[in-house]
């Protein structure tokens, strides 16, 4: 004949879960902890620190995605649903204005759209941001 189960107090069940009962988490919470201040060695850095660069070089293989944005727009889900083949969508530039050139999803340049043989292609006529924040975007990845 199997034992019939007993069950268990709060109590208990606390203490199979949370490691102990409500005395010694009070107990637990009023001792006092040691609390001390960490102090660092002063770093040193060799050469002029503002003329100190890390060499790059083993990052020029990091692969990376350069888009080139024509314009957005924002529809409905009907209207996305409604466009086939001969619609037309207008976008929020006009004919003529720059485009913006991304970089792994970041505002890079802006660019005029041109022709090179029979393939698309991007004049850059604006650069926004510096050689050194891309080598730190390549970095964080």
């Amino acid at each position: 004949m199997p034992k019939k189960a007993s069950r268990l107090t709060a109590e208990e069940i606390q203490a199979l879960v949370g490691g102990g009962t409500e005395a010694e988490a009070e107990a637990e919470a009023s001792a006092e902890v040691d609390v001390k201040k960490v102090e660092f060695a002063e770093l040193e850095v060799s050469g002029d620190p503002a003329t100190h660069t890390e060499p790059v070089e083993f990052l020029w293989d990091v692969p990376m995605t350069v888009e080139v944005v024509l314009g957005s727009t924002a529809v409905t889900v009907k209207d996305a649903l409604e466009i086939g083949p001969g619609s037309v969508v207008e976008l929020d530039r006009v004919y003529g204005e720059p485009v913006d050139i991304m970089l792994n999803g970041r505002l890079v340049a802006h660019g005029e759209v041109v022709i090179v043989g029979d393939q698309f292609g991007v004049r850059i006529t604006e650069i926004l941001v510096s050689g050194e924040e891309i080598e730190g975007w390549a970095e964080s990845r």
